[in-house]
């Protein structure tokens, strides 16, 4: 029996990294001869990285951006991540142009936050950020407020910084979630310090809704097949974040970041195959893979 090959509609590109690449494809198209620098991969996806670096996209780091000779009428975007509010006073001082693609949902959360630490620092309450430590979006929410907030990756973290007094109880809380981590780790977090805080907590429900509504999707996308094929950057915390709930559901479930790293072995003749993928994996890596499982000729 032939296998059964479903690509997951939902799966793809979320709505603010399809922004920010078709403004960097936009910019490129119109600007003949002209380079356009991005600030950190503007993509956690290596294929579609090479894709666009083919049109003239460059990626380039904090620090190679100082490096660079005469960036004066250059032009840098600032990706869907979002940056803190030191980079755009750098790029003005030396003269860069700015083509600024940051996700409307993150900008939200960045004003979130800076309004919340205004509250809270008065009285010396302290705000806490569910996030990756180091991950793009997360440096700029912590630059909203000078640093002045703990970061929690998990729930052993969380209590490891109760334990240590950097999470104190007794002042005010406000909790924030990077908007790509799980709802479900989420609440698991938030109940926790909800129990613990003596001076009252508030919980901000702060983790995009096109992302939550895809954990729900994923689910029963993963326990509707015999086995699923994840497509993913091997940078992306997202993609880390989905891979792992399909897992938890489907067993069966493997990773690849090109389709040439599928393995026949994987699987068994009449299999029912999804392929799926991240927020930041392009609706044609996910073609690419189907069309590579389908073509194996189990």
């Amino acid at each position: 029996m032939a296998l059964e090959v479903e690509i997951d509609k939902y799966s793809g590109f979320c709505g603010g990294v399809i922004r920010a690449i078709s403004r960097a494809e936009r910019f490129l198209a119109t600007s003949p001869g002209c380079r356009l620098y991005s600030l950190g991969a503007i993509v956690h996806n290596e294929a579609e990285l090479k894709r666009l670096g083919e049109k003239g996209l460059v990626t380039v780091t904090k620090e190679g951006l100082r490096d660079m000779e005469g960036p004066r009428n250059e032009t840098l975007l600032i990706r869907a991540h979002g940056e803190p509010p030191e980079t755009y006073s750098y790029a003005e001082s030396i003269g860069i142009n700015l083509i600024d693609c940051t996700c409307p949902v993150v900008l939200k959360l960045q004003k979130s936050i800076r309004e919340a630490w205004e509250r809270l620092h008065p009285q010396g309450g302290q705000v806490i950020i569910f996030g990756k430590v180091g991950h793009a979006e997360v440096l700029g929410l912590l630059g909203q407020v000078g640093g002045d907030a703990v970061v929690v990756e998990d729930l052993g973290m969380l209590l490891e910084a109760l334990q240590e007094g950097e999470i104190r109880t007794d002042v005010p809380l406000e909790i924030f979630s990077q908007t790509t981590k799980s709802p479900s780790e989420y609440s698991g977090i938030c109940d926790e310090l909800s129990r613990r805080a003596q001076a009252g907590i508030k919980v901000h429900r702060t983790i995009c809704s096109q992302v939550a509504s895809r954990h729900e999707q994923l689910s029963e996308f993963a326990a509707a097949h015999d086995i699923i094929i994840f497509v993913s950057g091997v940078s992306s915390s997202n993609g880390k974040v989905l891979y792992d709930l399909c897992k938890s559901i489907n067993p069966r479930t493997f990773h690849i970041s090109a389709p040439d790293e599928t393995n026949p072995s994987w699987f068994r003749p009449g299999d029912r195959v999804g392929i799926c993928g991240a927020t930041s994996t392009p609706r044609w890596l996910l073609e690419d893979a189907a069309g590579h499982v389908a073509g194996m000729g189990i």
